[in-house]
């Protein structure tokens, strides 16, 4: 199994990597900074990863970002940075990538869990990854060659619980781990169009 692995470099790519190396996957790393090199945010820079790489069985990505703020500071240029960054850019992964995943093979996208229990400071957030939801389970019914969808949607890391914690009041913080076991999951099975939750 050769798995493209996009945010490879962050906390989840990392913890993903690993559990994809337990299942003796051929992991291609891909990031912004390190391994094969991609911005998501350029069309140009993902079709040049993918004819670099060439046939992948499947494509994980753990990548996006979106901006925090409270609602009434927010602009419409920082609404526009997460959709362009982590809602189209993950988009164009997979309309772009799907001549590049072999029959049958898939996507895992990242989501999140503020796409249906937000928290204050996390409109984008919610706004991106409601969007990704909805990606998901409308572009699975029309997947070319037999190829699968899905995306993990994971509440906080306890990894970054001492940073982050305050910001999720009576959260439940859940191992980065679980959360990669997700992606195999997703990359090892048979679903499609799924959400799979951990720690929602």
């Amino acid at each position: 199994m050769r798995v493209l692995l996009i945010g490879a470099n962050g906390l989840l790519g990392r913890a993903v990597h690993e559990a994809f190396n337990a299942q003796g996957y051929d992991v291609v790393p891909a990031s912004r900074t390190s391994g094969e090199l991609v911005d998501l945010n350029d069309t140009d820079s993902i079709a040049s990863l993918f004819q670099r790489v060439g046939m992948v069985d499947a494509v994980a990505s753990a990548a996006g970002v979106t901006p925090f703020a409270a609602l009434s500071e927010l602009t419409i240029d920082q609404y526009r940075t997460g959709i362009t960054d982590k809602l189209l850019g993950q988009i164009a992964l997979v309309n772009i990538g799907a001549a590049h995943v072999r029959d049958g093979g898939s996507f895992t996208l990242v989501s999140g869990i503020l796409g249906e229990d937000p928290i204050v400071t996390g409109s984008v957030a919610a706004t991106v990854n409601g969007a990704l939801y909805s990606f998901v389970r409308a572009a699975a019914i029309e997947m070319p060659r037999g190829q699968r969808i899905n995306t993990v949607s994971a509440t906080v890391f306890a990894e970054a619980w001492e940073s982050y914690g305050p910001y999720f009041p009576g959260y439940v913080p859940v191992p980065v781990a679980d959360v990669a076991r997700a992606y195999v999951k997703s990359v090892a099975g048979k679903q499609t169009g799924e959400v799979y939750r951990v720690g929602c």
